[in-house]
């Protein structure tokens, strides 16, 4: 039986191409990262399944989060922190003078954008965890939230 991965990419804007700089570069990441990791989920009977969620934009501070298995990223990265920075693409996007965009701070760097690496670590961290989505077809999110 196959396992699910289920990875969502929250956002404000339209799509890939109609969203914030930092944002848009947050989801190249995850599409990137899942066609290259394409032979490993293969190789360890996982499918891996991407879902966009473009955010209102009253839900600016909800937008740039990546949820696997229903879990939002930094929950995956110990002693990772959410923060707001200024983002001078978020604001033309809601129209305001100023606003703010989602960011991780993890180990002394700020991830404005989530990186393929970060991506990857988190991903493999997960599958080779046993955290990888459950294949009982109950939606827990995970073997271990199953049992």
């Amino acid at each position: 039986m196959k396992n699910i991965l289920a990875i969502e990419w929250k956002h404000i804007g339209n799509d890939i191409t109609g969203t914030c700089d930092r944002c848009s570069l947050t989801g190249g990441a995850i599409l990137e990262v899942l066609e290259e990791l394409q032979p490993y989920f293969r190789k360890n009977n996982v499918v891996a399944r991407f879902r966009e969620t473009v955010l209102p934009d009253s839900q600016i501070e909800e937008s740039n989060q990546v949820v696997i298995n229903g879990t939002p990223l930094e929950e995956y990265l110990s002693g990772a922190q959410v923060v707001q920075t200024p983002c001078c693409s978020c604001a033309c996007i809601t129209g305001q003078d100023k606003a703010e965009c989602r960011a991780i701070d993890y180990e002394g760097n700020r991830y404005e954008a989530i990186s393929p690496d970060l991506l990857k670590q988190v991903i493999i961290g997960i599958l080779q965890s046993g955290k990888e989505a459950c294949s009982c077809g109950c939606n827990c999110g995970t073997i271990t939230k199953c049992e």
